[in-house]
């Protein structure tokens, strides 16, 4: 995997992961490991705000394309 693909993840907060996840096209950071190990980190994030507090930042971030 991609140091600079993983340091960012590990650095990313919830709402920047969801953010990506649901914005990017075509972004290379989502295949193979990586992609994985992104979807792992995002889950266990959510996991780790609860449902409240996802659903506020899925609220913030919308789903128009900024």
């Amino acid at each position: 995997m991609n140091k600079e693909y993983k340091d960012w993840i590990d650095n990313a907060s919830y709402e920047e992961l969801l953010r990506r996840w649901r914005f990017s096209e075509n972004d290379p950071i989502f295949l193979g490991k990586a992609g994985q190990y992104y979807l792992d980190k995002l889950c266990s994030k959510r996991k780790g705000i609860g449902c409240i507090a996802h659903v506020a930042v899925s609220k913030k971030i919308g789903w128009e394309k900024p």
